[in-house]
């Protein structure tokens, strides 16, 4: 398994030249839409990966559980924008008594089990592939929605401008 993952992008700078011409706010409004976006597509995948390993018999869908959240304390330490994407795992502990598989997708505290495996199991994974087979994929989604998203706020601008306000 790979330690990290690297990539170049190129063919950015029509989208550098109109990260010059805008604000930080509507640099982060952007970003964060465009991030949203692409984020959606890693979502997407691995629930695509999740549903092939999950068992149809019971009520405990790993797919079903897995989602995109805002990363609210990077952004406020670092000021970078990020959304984690994992699977809502749910308590066994904080359960109503009764079946565990009832609710969306069930509780699914399996979930990291089958991802990394155990002495017993052979890992399947379903996160990482969605994320490392389809960068590509992910960062032109990311370039696209950006720059349509500086060209909105480059033409608002542009048109409160000429109101005179």
């Amino acid at each position: 398994m790979a330690d990290s993952v690297e990539f170049s992008i190129t063919g950015l700078d029509s989208l550098l030249g109109k990260l010059d011409s805008v604000t930080d706010d509507v640099k982060r409004k952007g970003g964060r839409f465009a991030l949203r976006k692409a984020a959606q597509i890693i979502v997407d995948k691995a629930k695509q990966n999740a549903q092939r390993i999950d068992d149809s018999e019971t009520g405990r869908a790993i797919a079903d559980n897995i989602a995109m959240r805002w990363n609210g304390r990077l952004f406020k330490r670092t000021g970078d924008l990020g959304f984690r994407i994992g699977v809502l795992t749910g308590s066994i502990r904080n359960m109503e008594p009764g079946n565990p598989d009832t609710g969306p997708g069930g509780a699914t505290p399996h979930a990291m089990l089958v991802e990394l495996g155990t002495e017993k199991a052979r890992a399947q994974p379903y996160l990482r592939p969605a994320a490392d087979n389809n960068i590509g994929e992910v960062v032109d989604e990311f370039v696209r929605q950006y720059e349509k998203a500086l060209d909105r706020a480059i033409k608002r601008a542009t048109k409160k401008a000429a109101k005179g306000g």
